[in-house]
């Protein structure tokens, strides 16, 4: 059997990998708040639409957006707003 001889920045190294697997348990335990605002990206792979998709949706009223400098912005609640409105049930 092998002996290891440890060093003091060792211990250190592993006590900070330690502490960054525990940071990630504990966040991931946590229940996530929805976002109040999302960016277009984020609208575009929640609702699995294009680019072109969401500028149309934008552009003839169907989803109301805020635009700050040059980022788009949109409420969770209204995009939740307009997929209820267009619910189709059988």
């Amino acid at each position: 059997m092998a002996v290891e001889i440890l060093t003091t920045d060792d211990l250190y190294e592993f006590k900070l990998e330690l502490l960054e697997e525990m940071k990630k348990v504990i966040q991931s335990l946590k229940p996530q708040e929805p976002k109040k605002y999302l960016k277009s990206s984020e609208v575009m792979e929640l609702l699995s639409i294009s680019p072109g998709t969401l500028q149309n949706l934008r552009l003839n009223g169907t989803l109301p957006y805020s635009k700050i400098g040059g980022i788009i912005l949109y409420e969770e609640k209204e995009i939740e707003r307009v997929l209820e409105e267009n619910k189709y049930s059988l």
